[in-house]
């Protein structure tokens, strides 16, 4: 069924948002939302454009949809989509998590941009807001059209729980196996029951006895000020082994575009964006900075127009 509409903030007027779709290269059709200023010079061309993805489990109405809109008024064509397998993208089984095509998805937003007449095909970057930030940083590691990279509120899903952060301890290896033997299970009760079963559902009420990490997720997902009802914030339980065997960062060193890492003084996810200075450094890439957002949680990234560095943003794509 297609997807409400249910946009959590206002579209500028000087923006014209308009609905599209395009085809990834496994050919799921991909949809999205293109945001141009009206005051855009089409016929002129040769436009800077910018990609943008969701949090794992988000929808394009939601946190891409609150950068884009910014974004167009600052004279980028901005592109929010969502990820194959959620929101009105396509993709069967429903809510699939794969590394492999989530990091395909912002190279397939970069042939949808570049296919744009009035796009400069030398000047198209990308951000990833929390899980599509990691697959951001992978797309752009693969993908040398990308030109400049932000990941912001980043989290590397695979590595999600190693990094011994609050409320997430580091994850041994003995309890990994656990975990793939839980999936192994979970796939031969997938077979008898018909159909794939989910982690979980954002959009119900689990707000009572909740750890700090999860309340932090439900403060935005399940009130209204993030609430999408095509936005459940959960994945197929047998994604978890796939998940966990592709390590979508470990080449980020290597990325020959410039990288924008953005957390928030008070978010649980900065030790990924540490995580991945440290890595840059190791690696000797210098082109990679991170900005620090004071009194600033996880998902404020999400919304927050008043937190989200869009000055450093526009700066740092105006480089492209």
């Amino acid at each position: 069924m297609p997807v409400v509409d249910n946009h959590i903030f206002q579209l500028d007027p000087s923006v014209e948002r308009t609905a599209v779709f395009y085809e990834n290269r496994f050919g799921i059709l991909l949809a999205g939302e293109l945001y141009v200023s009206r005051d855009a010079d089409l016929e002129a061309g040769q436009l800077p454009a910018i990609v943008v993805g969701p949090p794992f489990g988000g929808v394009k109405e939601q946190g891409p949809g609150v950068y884009a809109n910014q974004l167009a008024q600052r004279g980028f064509v901005a592109l929010a989509f969502d990820p194959s397998y959620f929101g009105e993208s396509g993709g069967e089984p429903r809510y699939l998590a794969s590394s492999e095509i989530q990091a395909e998805d912002f190279s397939a937003g970069v042939d949808f941009l570049g296919s744009l007449p009035y796009v400069d095909r030398d000047r198209i970057g990308a951000i990833g807001i929390c899980g599509s930030g990691g697959w951001a940083l992978s797309a752009a590691a693969m993908d040398p059209r990308i030109k400049a990279v932000v990941a912001s509120a980043m989290y590397d899903i695979p590595r999600a729980g190693r990094l011994g952060f609050p409320g997430m301890p580091e994850v041994t290896a003995e309890q990994r196996k656990a975990t793939l033997r839980e999936v192994a299970a979970q796939r031969w009760a997938d077979v008898d029951a018909g159909k794939p079963a989910l982690s979980f559902n954002a959009n119900i009420d689990y707000r009572e006895n909740l750890n700090p990490i999860t309340a932090e997720f439900a403060s935005f997902y399940s009130t209204p000020r993030g609430y999408h009802p095509g936005a459940i914030a959960a994945h197929t339980i047998t994604s978890s082994a796939a998940l966990m065997n592709f390590q979508i960062n470990d080449r980020v060193a290597e990325t020959e575009a410039p990288i924008l890492l953005v957390t928030g003084d008070a978010a649980h996810s900065k030790p990924f964006a540490d995580e991945i200075m440290e890595k840059c450094a190791a690696g000797g890439k210098t082109d990679v900075e991170m900005v620090v957002v004071p009194d600033c949680n996880h998902v404020d990234l999400y919304d927050d127009v008043e937190k989200i560095p869009f000055d450093r943003l526009e700066a740092f794509f105006a480089a492209m």
